[in-house]
């Protein structure tokens, strides 16, 4: 039995290697790859771009902080036991996210990358999570909020003491 040639389209054709060209950009991307170390993926570059306010999630979170003191976040802050933040692997540096856990509500600022490990979604500085009352691995609700200018105080706490204000962090109690 002979077939007869088959004919496409050159919008067809087009779009098949657009698909092809998709899948190669993707699998050679870093962050589908681990470093050469052998270590984990290479954290994705925070960005300036503004996330949709109003996003409400619920999601792992775990905290860290005493290993970190003194060290650089992804966004250019220095980790001090004052700092109140979370980090996220894509969400922008600066984007304030309201946390919720049983009866205590926080709104905090993305300043880092993470969290890497424990299958966590969100990963609460020290500050953030004693505020919280967060001890262990938790859910979490998140609430995307807003957005704050990227500084390298962005978390502190602010110089003047204030009721409203808990470690650079908007504190609101239900």
């Amino acid at each position: 039995m002979r077939f007869a040639p088959m004919t496409y389209s050159l919008p067809f054709v087009l779009r098949v290697l657009l698909v092809l060209l998709a899948i190669g950009v993707c699998a050679s991307s870093p962050s589908a790859l681990a470093n050469s170390s052998g270590g984990a993926p290479a954290p994705p570059a925070p960005t300036s771009s503004t996330p949709a306010t109003g996003v409400h999630a619920t999601g792992i979170a775990t905290w860290f902080g005493p290993g970190f003191y003194g060290k650089q976040t992804a966004c250019g802050q220095t980790l001090t036991p004052g700092v109140v933040g979370v980090a996220n692997r894509t969400l922008p540096c600066g984007t304030l996210i309201e946390v919720t856990y049983k009866s205590h509500s926080l709104t905090v600022p993305v300043l880092d990358r993470g969290p890497y490990g424990h299958g966590a979604d969100w990963d609460l500085t020290a500050g953030a999570a004693e505020a919280l009352d967060i001890t262990e691995t938790v859910r979490i609700a998140t609430h995307v909020v807003g957005k704050a200018a990227n500084t390298p105080t962005l978390g502190l706490p602010p110089e003047s003491s204030s009721d409203t204000m808990t470690g650079g962090a908007l504190a609101a109690e239900p």
